[in-house]
């Protein structure tokens, strides 16, 4: 068996070096331009010569996208950014624009070239045109069930490498590419600026009537009738391995590092289990289940893998995630004496239980013993964002390790 690439996101330089230490083989991650989560933090340059050498460092790779579909405006500026994030010396372009795809070979002919899932790829004779055309790899659709997959794999050229979305959000449009966002707000899904209209709650006007509001219901069970569940294959590793995926990828550029920690983890525990031993993965599997269910989400399906999603595939009646733990930072400069540096992400007090989430799958409880300011003064608790503060736990943490709070043990 090959073993897959786990490919994770990033949104900025802390997140990327969260997926980087929490077992990823790429990370994606986008510039100040031409990449499709403009809301993202993203990464100016200097942000994305650091996270590349970062990664690299660690034998981590890493792809910079360029996935806009371009309007002649973008056009020069386009070549002019990538001939500058070339001597950045990232692994690939991820790109969906014909037009740009040919400048990138232009200008980057010794970086790889993926052909974003935003070029509706969902054949493999779509695929093998890419692949006459320079490209490395190919993202596939995710209209795509498994068995299309695997007569892709069949059909294409052996060196072409297909990447597949495993774990995330899921778009109610063809291939993420929507109007819906550019009619009602005038934000371009396919330049970067999606206001993610799939997930409003819509009712119905009658001409003759303005004001008067009629909701609209599907299956009596509420009006929310675009908003999916989010996709979720740690249950099928097996599969998707058989069915010859290169690389297992992660959407998540508009999520923070407790997200990108917790997918990374338990992903990469479960295809090395699996590559190690189908008894020893099938054996873990309720670990998995249970710890990729402490990632925020709208809950699970299985997309398209398995065939066309039905009803239950949508969620009704509401659009909110589900959130089982709150994200309150990561150890820095860890002491001595076991205190470290965190940058507050939510507030948390001292005498409080909380959660070590450590690298190695470990997650070990503890109580928050002390709390010192910059100053030095001791403190109750941490109710600014982005406080930076010395904190003192019951138990010893490693760099990097996550602290985050079960909701329900909320002081």
């Amino acid at each position: 068996m090959k073993r897959p690439e786990l490919l994770c996101p990033a949104k900025g330089i802390d997140e990327l070096k969260t997926a980087v230490k929490y077992g990823a083989d790429a990370v994606y991650i986008g510039g100040e331009a031409f990449s499709l989560r403009a809301k993202a933090k993203n990464f100016t340059k200097e942000e994305m010569a650091e996270g590349i050498r970062f990664a690299h460092d660690r034998g981590v790779k890493v792809y910079v996208t360029a996935n806009i579909l371009a309007h002649n405006d973008d056009i020069k500026d386009a070549r002019r950014y990538l001939e500058e994030t070339k001597e950045l010396e990232p692994d690939a372009f991820i790109i969906s624009d014909p037009g740009i795809f040919m400048i990138a070979r232009e200008v980057c002919p010794d970086t790889e070239l993926h052909v974003s899932t935003q070029a509706n790829n969902t054949n493999y004779r779509t695929f093998c045109f890419w692949s006459d055309l320079g490209a490395s790899r190919v993202v596939a659709g995710r209209e795509l069930s498994l068995s299309e997959i695997k007569e892709i794999r069949r059909m294409i050229p052996e060196e072409l490498e297909i990447e597949c979305f495993v774990h995330g959000a899921m778009c109610i449009s063809y291939s993420g590419r929507c109007l819906l966002s550019n009619y009602l707000t005038g934000r371009d899904a396919n330049q970067g600026e999606c206001s993610h209209p799939c997930r409003w709650k819509y009712v119905l006007e009658e001409e003759t009537r303005p004001g008067e509001y009629f909701p609209v219901f599907e299956n009596d069970r509420g009006t929310f009738i675009m908003n999916s569940k989010d996709l979720c294959m740690i249950e099928h590793i097996p599969e998707l391995v058989d069915a010859g995926i290169d690389s297992f990828k992660i959407e998540g550029r508009m999520k923070n590092a407790l997200y990108v920690a917790c997918v990374s983890r338990t992903y990469r525990a479960a295809i090395d289990d699996y590559m190690e031993s189908p008894d020893k993965y099938r054996e873990r599997l309720e670990w998995y289940k249970e710890e990729i269910g402490k990632c925020t989400t709208r809950t699970f399906t299985t997309g398209f893998f398995f065939g066309k999603p039905g009803a239950d595939e949508q969620i009704y009646d509401n659009s909110t995630y589900v959130t089982e733990y709150v994200y309150l930072g990561q150890a820095e400069e860890v002491a001595e004496d076991g205190s470290f540096i965190l940058c507050q992400k939510n507030k948390f007090s001292v005498g409080e239980t909380i959660e070590l989430m450590r690298r190695d799958g470990e997650n070990t409880e503890c109580r928050v013993e002390s709390i010192t300011d910059e100053t030095g003064n001791h403190i109750d608790s941490v109710p600014h964002p982005g406080q930076r503060v010395r904190v003192m736990l019951s138990a010893f943490p490693e760099e990097q390790d996550i602290l985050r709070r079960k909701e329900s043990d909320k002081g």
